[in-house]
């Protein structure tokens, strides 16, 4: 089971963007790294490619090593480790290890 998932809220730990908040837009396993809303922002210059098209300048969120943000409790808002549990029915579920409560 993946200690962080897509659309959970996370804090980068470490790094230029340290402290920083925000949800988990994508993942990539293979690589180990994830994209987060509003952090680690690079600018991209595109050159229009069909007739009408604009030529711009867009701000998008680069990949972030999964080692740099730590998942945040949902109960105390804080930054926490993930441990998982085998509930009776035999499902797993991820568990906050500072409240002791699902994701």
């Amino acid at each position: 089971m993946e200690r962080i998932k897509k659309n959970d809220m996370v804090q980068v730990i470490t790094g230029k963007h340290k402290g920083s908040v925000g949800a988990v837009i994508a993942i990539s396993h293979k690589k180990g790294k994830v994209k987060v809303k509003d952090v680690a922002l690079a600018t991209h210059h595109v050159k229009a490619r069909r007739e009408g098209e604009q030529s711009a300048i867009r701000k998008e969120e680069a990949y972030i090593d999964i080692s740099n943000v730590m998942p945040l409790c949902p109960s105390t808002k804080k930054p926490c480790r993930v441990r998982t549990k085998v509930l009776a029915s035999g499902k797993h579920v991820r568990v906050s290890s500072i409240a002791n409560e699902a994701f």
